[in-house]
């Protein structure tokens, strides 16, 4: 057992008793102690996925569950009954049929798959067969979906991320710090498979992966096209080693040259020479095909880029076409028209509202000057006679006598008023009674009734 499985193990791993317990078997019948039987079947599913976790696979049998938890030199006894627990409860699945569940022909490249002949599986499936044999491998269906997505992570964050086919040795190399052996890698391909990351073909023989593209919900299929560039990648790899060695080659004979030429031997260092020089020519002209190769595959990647971008234009037109299917360059014009009918109407009630003001100003103005007119008609005609503006001699002077005060006063008119009883029964006749009062007070014909 190795050390990381020892670090895992649960602490009551050292208690005997209760030990003891757990390596015992199942009883047959589970209703005899339900709280039992469920504890140890928890107990013992928890370790067996925590086990596989550590050792870096995703596949699991009774062989090596056996030596992994081994205790005093007992193998617990139960172990038959957990993993046909764990297969129905979904959380295993035999390894042959979670390969035979995903329509990828997986008979023809799944190397390192199978421990167990398909015919064994295959009979023991239709008989109905419930034993699980040591040899039978399980895949843990949690750990596989986990090795799934870190084996695409590691993809999309690598180097190959702009290829999107890759060799199966080239996604060994790869995937060599996340799938511990070839057997996890194909379970984690099956995984992306069954969830429409990657498509796994043949081609000439050789077993080649399709990942799925940023921007796609699933992988397409392996088309002619992908199998051009793949040709086309393939072939810039073999140039760029091939150029590579025969630089290495070329430094190798101009290096015995050097050293010919030290010993003295004219002839045969000018030999290295002459072979470096067509070393050096074969190079050149792999270098030529090699840059040709990579301007198709630069012309390549662009016209994706232009077809991306082309896409993305079709789904803006549409959006945009979508946007404004009821907009109008007319119904535009006819609402800006009714937005300045709208501003004109309401300019013009501003206009009124504050000419109205103006107005009533300007009649208060007038209804004031008509108030000054009708109180200038109303005063009398008849003008009171002045006021004596000489002092009294005796109230501003005591020392005024009686006959300087008598001299003082105006003198009485003696003339004879020719005013007849005709004339003021007429000037009666056309008083007001508004203002009979003050005329009578202020009329001669009062004045002059006690005289009559």
């Amino acid at each position: 057992m190795s050390n990381s499985t020892e670090r895992s193990l649960p602490p009551e791993w050292d208690e005997d008793e209760r030990m003891n317990f757990m390596f015992s078997d199942f009883k047959e019948n589970r209703e005899v102690n339900t709280t039992d039987w469920d504890s140890k079947m928890d107990f013992w599913t928890a370790l067996v996925i925590q086990n596989c976790r550590d050792r870096g696979t995703v596949c699991v049998n009774l062989q090596e569950l056996n030596k992994s938890f081994r205790r005093k030199e007992k193998s617990p006894l139960g172990l038959p009954t957990v993993i046909q627990s764990m297969a129905r409860c979904g959380k295993i699945q035999r390894e042959s049929e979670f390969a035979a569940n995903v329509d990828c022909g997986w008979l023809s490249w799944g190397v390192g798959l199978l421990l167990v002949k398909p015919l064994k599986w295959t009979f023991s499936t239709l008989l109905g067969s419930s034993h699980v044999t040591l040899e039978e491998s399980f895949v843990v269906i949690e750990l596989v979906k986990e090795k799934a997505a870190e084996l695409l992570r590691v993809y999309q964050s690598s180097e190959f991320a702009s290829r999107s086919i890759l060799s199966f040795q080239e996604l060994c190399t790869l995937s060599s710090d996340v799938c511990a052996d070839e057997s996890t890698l194909c379970m984690a391909l099956l995984q992306l498979q069954r969830d429409k990351q990657v498509t796994v073909s043949l081609h000439e023989g050789e077993k080649i992966v399709k990942f799925c593209q940023p921007g796609q919900d699933r992988v397409s299929p392996v088309s002619d096209v992908d199998i051009g560039i793949y040709q086309l990648q393939r072939s810039e790899k073999l140039l760029g080693e091939r150029v590579e060695k025969l630089g290495l080659e070329a430094d190798k004979c101009k290096e015995e040259a050097r050293v010919l030429l030290r010993e003295g031997k004219k002839t045969q260092a000018l030999r290295c020479l002459r072979g470096r020089k067509r070393v050096e020519k074969r190079a050149d002209n792999l270098f030529a095909k090699l840059e040709s190769i990579r301007g198709i595959l630069d012309r390549i990647a662009q016209s994706q880029t232009d077809k991306m971008v082309m896409q993305a234009y079709q789904a803006g037109v549409a959006a945009l076409r979508l946007s404004l299917k009821d907009v109008t360059v007319e119904r535009a014009e006819s609402l800006v028209d009714q937005i300045q009918e709208l501003c004109d109407t309401q300019d013009e009630v501003n206009q009124t509202i504050s000419g109205g003001v103006t107005s009533a100003g300007e009649d208060m103005d007038e209804l004031e000057e008509e108030l000054k007119l009708l109180l200038n008609e109303s005063k009398p005609d008849a003008v009171l006679p002045e006021i004596p503006t000489n002092s009294l001699g005796p109230a501003r002077d005591p020392s005024l006598h009686g006959k300087d005060l008598l001299d003082s006063l105006p003198t009485v008119p003696q003339s004879h008023l020719n005013v007849t009883t005709e004339q003021l029964e007429e000037e009666l006749n056309q008083l007001t009674l508004t203002d009979s009062g003050f005329q009578q007070k202020n009329s001669p014909a009062k004045r002059l009734e006690p005289a009559q």
